[in-house]
C-alpha cells in the first residue's frame, strides 16, 4: 500500500476512528490522540490488513486503542484513602505515597508476607529497586508477566498496609 492510498484510507475513515475511540472512552481530546494511534499503529502494520475488510480492521484497532487506554493506570488515577480531594492531576503516584506514609520495616514486612508469584517480583523491583526487565530476566519471566505480577503485588500490599495502619499490625 503506498503512501496516497493509505492517506485515502485515513480521510475515509478518520470519522468511523473517532466515533468507535469517543464512544468508548467519552472524552473528545483523548479520541482524538487514539485516533491518532490507531492509524499510526495501522500504518505501521499495514501489510495484514485484509483486502476489502479495511474498515472492520480499522475499527477493530481502535476499539483495542480504546480499551487499552481505558484500562491504563494513568487513567484510573489511582486514589489512596485520605487523598480523594487532592486533583488527579496533582496528586503524587499511590506507590510513592503508601511508602512514605509507611515505614520502610513495615513495607519489608508485608512484602514478605506476600505469596509467590508476587513476593519475589515486589521484592526485587520496590526494595531492591530493580527494573521490570532486570527482574524477569532474574526470574525468567516474561517482561509483560513481570508487569502484572507487580501491579496486583502493588494492589495487595495496598491492601496489607491499609489493614495493619486500622488493626495497628501486620498479623491480620
Amino acid at each position: 500500500m503506498t503512501k496516497d492510498q493509505f492517506s485515502e484510507l485515513v480521510h475515509q475513515y478518520e470519522r468511523l476512528v473517532y466515533t468507535v475511540c469517543f464512544q468508548l472512552v467519552r472524552d473528545g481530546p483523548a479520541a482524538e490522540d487514539l485516533t491518532q494511534e490507531t492509524f499510526l499503529s495501522a500504518y505501521l502494520h499495514r501489510e495484514s490488513m485484509p483486502a476489502g475488510y479495511e474498515r472492520q480492521w480499522l475499527a477493530r484497532i481502535a476499539a483495542n486503542k480504546a480499551k487499552d487506554y481505558l484500562q491504563s493506570a494513568w487513567n484510573r488515577h489511582a486514589v489512596l484513602p485520605g487523598d480523594e480531594g487532592i486533583p488527579p492531576g496533582l496528586a503524587p503516584p499511590a506507590e510513592e505515597v503508601a511508602l512514605e506514609r509507611a515505614g520502610t520495616d513495615d513495607i519489608r514486612a508485608a512484602i514478605e508476607r506476600l505469596k509467590e508469584p508476587y513476593q519475589p517480583v515486589c521484592r526485587l523491583c520496590l526494595l531492591e529497586e530493580k527494573s521490570p526487565e532486570e527482574a524477569a530476566l532474574a526470574l525468567g519471566r516474561p517482561v509483560k508477566t513481570i508487569h502484572t505480577q507487580l501491579s496486583r503485588g502493588k494492589w495487595l500490599l495496598r491492601e496489607l498496609l491499609e489493614r495493619s495502619e486500622t488493626h495497628g499490625n501486620l498479623s491480620t
